[in-house]
């Protein structure tokens, strides 16, 4: 059986998305589609712009016959640690091949760039270590790092953040051994980055989400480039909740913990390094907004995204020690968000195969780590509780199933 594995956050599922998708099928021809999806807060530190059912409603309709959630733990993280968890969690879900975008749009420089790092790792770490001592951020300093080594033109560019993304997910298959054959996609029409709509139909996630929440057009300006049933999802969420996330919702609570802990605690928390916790205390006190706070505590080291990871982990109060802990463990259970009734007779075969507990029923699991996603989805829905939306959701929500048939849900 051949089963296609997807990372994805889809914040939201756009046309690019369901490009990749249909390149992905077309490259592998599966037998089964699983995604694994970030759930609330996601890999550059942003809180999603809905919630991960609302996004996991429209990967099954896209095709996506099981999503599971990538714990906060992995989530939340710079490339190599993202991957890891992603890629992890997709071998123990019986995948057997992973299809992902890239700048690059060709397998073999992933694997020329993964053997000719092996062979030049202590020049790699040696140079690394010159360019991050002149305050360079580490995704520049070691891109600058491979650079100043002349690579042959077979290796990677990775100043590309996709193609950084797709480098780890190949490093992470080769490190854990795992039998996964691993494909990419050339990523269609907007850069990832882009703020601006540039193509016909293809926009970035960026863009669209600078559209909604920036320039403040409304819903069916994202017509053009998203599918009918992403609009549907983001137009009831709206509708529903008054809102999309953004930091701004979040800004209040960031500022009560600056402000009310001390140094020393502030310095206990995960991505916390080298006195950053000054810098936070003293930019909070003038700033206007949270745009404006993190143009205050930006530098060449501290990249936004890195800044943002680090105010996601200070939200959550999630310490050095809780990290430590229980990343090295691969946390012991797989959180299903939805299926198909394809991906619900694949998890019915998995739960013979396999000791690993698969969450169907949040209540049944007390793992710290598992509790940490529960909280992250409870932080992040508390913009939303003059709805009347209840701390109890997260358990109450079970796996969504979804019938293509008569595409519907259960």
């Amino acid at each position: 059986m051949k089963i296609l594995g997807l990372i994805v956050e889809y914040n939201p599922f756009h046309n690019g998305h369901l490009y990749h998708l249909h390149q992905s099928i077309k490259k592998t021809t599966p037998d089964l589609i699983i995604a694994i999806m970030s759930g609330d807060f996601l890999q550059r530190g942003e809180p999603a712009l809905v919630n991960k059912w609302s996004r996991t409603k429209m990967a099954l309709r896209a095709g996506v016959d099981l999503v599971v959630e990538l714990p906060y733990l992995y989530a939340v993280q710079k490339a190599d640690i993202f991957a890891e968890g992603a890629v992890s969690r997709l071998a123990q879900l019986g995948v057997t091949d992973i299809c992902f975008g890239s700048e690059e749009g060709d397998i073999s420089p992933f694997f020329n760039t993964l053997n000719w790092m092996n062979k030049h790792q202590s020049l790699i770490d040696e140079r690394l270590k010159k360019e991050l001592s002149k305050g360079k951020s580490y995704p520049k300093a070691f891109s600058d790092a491979v650079i100043g080594l002349q690579p042959s033109d077979t290796i990677l560019d990775l100043s590309k953040p996709n193609n950084i993304l797709g480098y780890h997910y190949v490093k992470s298959s080769f490190n854990q051994q795992t039998s996964i054959r691993m494909h990419t996609i050339k990523r269609s029409g907007s850069e990832y980055n882009d703020r601006y709509l540039s193509h016909a139909s293809i926009a970035s996630a960026t863009a669209l989400r600078h559209m909604l929440i920036t320039d403040k057009r409304p819903l069916d300006f994202l017509k053009p480039y998203v599918p009918s049933y992403s609009l549907e999802q983001l137009s009831a969420y709206f509708s529903h909740y008054n809102r999309f996330h953004t930091w701004d919702d979040y800004f209040p609570f960031i500022k009560h913990a600056l402000i009310s802990q001390d140094n020393d605690t502030l310095n206990q928390i995960y991505e916390c390094e080298e006195g950053l916790e000054n810098r936070l205390k003293k930019a909070i006190i003038t700033s206007a907004g949270f745009d404006d706070f993190i143009s205050n505590i930006k530098a060449k080291r501290y990249t936004r995204t890195r800044l943002q990871r680090l105010l996601v982990h200070l939200y959550l109060k999630t310490n050095k020690l809780f990290v430590k802990e229980h990343l090295e463990e691969q946390p012991p259970y797989i959180r299903v968000l939805g299926m198909s009734d394809k991906g619900q007779h694949h998890l019915s075969k998995l739960k013979k195969l396999t000791t690993l507990p698969i969450i169907t029923t949040a209540s049944k699991s007390q793992h710290p780590v598992f509790q940490k996603d529960i909280l992250a989805s409870r932080l992040h829905g508390i913009p939303n509780h003059h709805t009347g939306m209840s701390f109890m959701d997260e358990y109450q929500t079970g796996p969504l199933r979804y019938h293509a048939n008569s595409d519907a849900f259960k």
